[in-house]
């Protein structure tokens, strides 16, 4: 299959963070783009200002009639959250229509492209975000394909300018481990930043997680580089050069780190020299370990030091990562993604090694029934970093509930000073009575919907 031969693009969930990135894409290189999505919202919104058609009801007849009547010419992309008895995706592969999962488009036009994946459980939207902006920063002519919205460029997507050979620009690629959709790609680098048990409603157990992560390091290009992170098991598992890294020890890693105005500034040390004093404008332990591994790879790509420095300094970080939505003398509310336990744990004991002198009120909305059940103890224990803990219901997300499993599982073994368990209903007045001096929201959900509400309180207060 090529490109060449469509001329519609219709896409099944098109609001999806990596679904309206392949959308940007193919709607600036001259396709039509249309799509469905189950609800509107921000992201929507703007694909729509774009020109893009979306509808939001489960309909045949709102799928475009040239797209319908063109069958040989319209390209289908899916995203795996769209069931199988979905009426569009039954009626769309019933009339012929060619359906790729997005992993599957994404992997061809990487593929076109000296392509960068950066994986891991944890870390890859931050570090992919991290080498894209080194990259664009420095005149690299680059690609990017993004879990996030970056601050520095407000969106998901970067375009490369026009080549005539797409070998030469490089394309930064987050390699996503769901669904083992990160198999369609054969990057000539990689980054891999953790490997923990995660997605075990796909997976099953932690060993096929580390199975899918060995196949993934096996394709790329034998004289191309792994990065990964100091102590994962994957050596033995690629023929590609493997450099490891780490915020401590290995070929890369930073020396020198210590905290000046509440940010973090570093030395990062590689083989031929040492990048002195990069002043990270994200904060957070995880953030310096992942500017290594962002540095590493735009070392062996030919980025200077000297523009790996300014580019870091300058990286304004991904919205719903360490993102300050408040910040005053006396009031600091920040906002974050993590929504696995060493997520929380990083990005807690980030906070408290800014603010030792300060109690820290968490706010968590746990992601999925099956995460809950499968990470209820290590949850538990890494909000338990937290002064005080206000719990939310489950964001069940594409779960159906599970008998059994709520916020209860983690909830009862949370040994903060103070514990609360509410709904979001319930929350803004739980907020007034507490008067939280540095609060923090943390999860993967719709919790982010609340965040200008808690601002203007926390303001007013």
């Amino acid at each position: 299959m090529t490109l060449d031969q469509f001329k519609y693009i219709y896409f099944l969930g098109i609001g999806g963070i990596g679904m309206s990135a392949l959308a940007r894409w193919f709607q600036v290189n001259g396709y039509a783009v249309a799509g469905y999505d189950k609800t509107p919202t921000a992201l929507t919104n703007v694909l729509e200002s774009e020109g893009m058609v979306i509808h939001f009801a489960e309909d045949v007849d709102q799928i475009p009639a040239e797209f319908r009547a063109n069958p040989a010419e319209t390209l289908v992309i899916y995203t795996p959250a769209v069931p199988k008895t979905h009426a569009e995706y039954l009626y769309l592969t019933e009339q012929g229509f060619t359906l790729q999962k997005r992993s599957q488009v994404l992997g061809l036009l990487a593929g076109q492209m000296t392509t960068i994946g950066v994986a891991g459980t944890h870390g890859k939207t931050t570090t992919s975000s991290m080498v894209a902006h080194i990259l664009r920063d420095s005149g690299v002519n680059c690609a990017a394909f993004l879990g996030g919205i970056t601050n520095n460029y407000g969106t998901n997507f970067l375009l490369n300018e026009p080549a005539d050979d797409l070998k030469s620009v490089v394309c930064v690629v987050e390699a996503d481990e769901f669904d083992r959709s990160f198999l369609t790609l054969f990057p000539k680098y990689a980054i891999v930043t953790s490997t923990d048990a995660d997605h075990l409603d796909i997976y099953g157990a932690h060993d096929a997680v580390l199975e899918s992560f060995g196949k993934f390091v096996g394709q790329i290009e034998p004289d191309g580089v792994l990065f990964m992170k100091k102590g994962l098991s994957l050596t033995d598992k690629t023929q590609a050069a493997v450099r490891p890294y780490s915020l401590k020890e290995g070929d890369y890693y930073s020396q020198n780190l210590r905290i000046e105005n509440a940010s973090f500034v570093f030395d990062l040390v590689y083989p031929g020299g040492v990048i002195a004093d990069i002043h990270l404008l994200v904060p957070g332990f995880h953030n310096v370990e992942n500017a290594v591994a962002a540095g590493a790879v735009a070392l062996e790509v030919g980025v200077s030091p000297e523009a790996i420095r300014s580019a870091l300094t300058s990286y304004r970080g991904v919205r719903r990562r360490f993102e300050y939505i408040l910040k005053t003398d006396s009031t600091v509310f920040i906002d974050d993604y993590a929504h696995h336990p060493a997520e929380v744990e990083a990005f807690l004991s980030s906070v408290k090694a800014l603010y030792p002198n300060r109690d820290i009120t968490a706010i968590f909305q746990p992601h999925l029934f099956s995460r809950t059940r499968d990470f209820a103890d290590g949850f538990a224990e890494s909000l338990s970093l937290a002064d005080h803990v206000i719990l939310l219901d489950i964001y069940p997300a594409r779960e159906l509930p599970m008998e059994g499993v709520t916020s209860d599982l983690i909830f009862r073994n949370i040994h903060s000073k103070t514990k609360i368990k509410c709904t979001k209903a319930e929350l803004v007045n739980v907020l007034r009575e507490m008067k939280p001096s540095l609060l923090v929201t943390i999860g993967a959900g719709d919790i982010d919907q609340q965040l200008e509400t808690i601002k203007t309180l926390l303001k007013d207060q």
